[in-house]
């Protein structure tokens, strides 16, 4: 395991999945010689279109793969991988067929570990939902042939910080619950950098038009549940213990 390269493969629905719950941390990542690889399902083609209006509905998809791709490149992260899926029909996509696209590529980028939205999608999105439900799979599948990462995080946010925050609209867990909790600080810009990128959804989210301070609460620090595991080592913590909380 020690031999091969560092790999951490993140498998979300939209453009802006990856910057707002875990930008800061793929980014410390990269600066720590981890190939972080995005997959996206969808181009975000049923989103927002700005506010004011900054492109036509039928070009959404398009700009939001460029702003992916802004914001990948802003947290130094690999060019991301598109599903081409349709934005809001996840779970109408025949799950076999996605499955097996996302064990292509984990047999191809051979990562340790996976991470994804939590089962209940964090929001209760039924396109992230989906993708958590086909991630999971394709990590089964994968264990059967003994070929699997070596584990599953979930992006998650504790009870604690959803209190102080009263965010009553995501799906927050015991803090016992949370197996990781990194200060991003670090590289705060870069992770605003990336949201930044994401121009036709500032809209559609409150945070961006709060105080510093009130951001920093919420994405100062990101938070993860280990999922599923093959085996007890695991490089996420190692690497990050400069930012473990």
């Amino acid at each position: 395991m020690c031999d091969r390269p560092r790999v951490l493969l993140a498998v979300f629905a939209h453009p802006d999945d990856e910057s707002f719950r875990c930008g800061g941390t793929l980014a410390l990542l990269a600066r720590r010689g981890i190939k972080v690889q995005i997959i996206t399902a969808t181009r975000g083609d049923a989103g927002s279109c700005g506010e004011p209006l900054l492109c036509l509905v039928d070009k959404l998809g398009v700009v939001r793969e460029q702003e992916l791709r802004c914001a990948c490149a802003a947290l130094g992260i690999a060019t991301p991988i598109f599903l081409d899926y349709f934005d809001g029909k996840l779970a109408k996509v025949n799950e076999k067929k996605a499955v097996a696209r996302i064990i292509e590529e984990i047999k191809r980028l051979k990562p340790q570990v996976l991470l994804s939205w939590p089962s209940d999608g964090l929001s209760g999105h039924p396109d992230h939902v989906a993708v958590s439900r086909w991630t999971k799979k394709a990590y089964e599948q994968m264990a059967m042939e003994k070929e699997a990462p070596v584990a599953v995080y979930h992006l998650a946010i504790p009870n604690s910080v959803a209190n102080v925050l009263s965010l009553t609209k995501l799906h927050s867990i015991p803090d016992e619950e949370i197996s990781l909790t990194v200060d991003i600080a670090e590289v705060w810009e870069q992770k605003m950098a990336a949201i930044r990128c994401h121009r036709t959804q500032a809209s559609t989210s409150p945070i961006l038009s709060s105080m510093e301070k009130t951001q920093r609460l919420f994405l100062g620090k990101e938070y993860f549940s280990q999922a599923l595991s093959s085996e007890d080592y695991d490089f996420l913590p190692g690497i990050l213990m400069d930012n473990i909380i």
